[in-house]
């Protein structure tokens, strides 16, 4: 329920909040403020209430969504019951499923690397410089 009373509209900021598509609100009002989330096809404010049928463009890192809301939470539920708060349009998901594929035939170069090299690692580092 928002501040007015009305169970069926919350703000779009605590919306994607609570469907998890971004780990904090702070993060989900700053990709609406800078243009990352469009509602109905229309760059909005944090502030913009939602309503069940309503469309939204997400896109969060390199993951792009086009999704129809079907329910308002005011608390973030674990992400099963978040799932249910929206329905991703088809050729979203064919999309995501393109990307997916890509990124696993084909990943980017280091995405391997974790922390800080080994000692022979460094070795074989020197040598090339030398």
């Amino acid at each position: 329920m928002n501040e007015d009373g009305d169970p069926q509209r919350q703000r779009i900021d605590k919306w994607l909040w609570a469907a998890r598509f971004f780990k904090t609100r702070s993060l989900a009002a700053a990709a609406v403020d800078g243009g990352r989330v469009k509602w109905n096809g229309q760059q909005v404010k944090p502030a913009r209430e939602l309503k069940p049928g309503d469309e939204l463009d997400i896109v969060a890192g390199e993951q792009r969504w086009s999704v129809v809301v079907r329910g308002v939470n005011t608390q973030r539920r674990p992400a099963p019951e978040a799932r249910q708060l929206y329905e991703e349009t088809p050729a979203s998901a064919a999309r995501r499923l393109q990307q997916q594929e890509i990124r696993r035939l084909a990943p980017m170069p280091g995405a391997d690397l974790k922390g800080r090299p080994t000692k022979k690692a460094g070795r074989l580092i020197r040598g090339f410089n030398a």
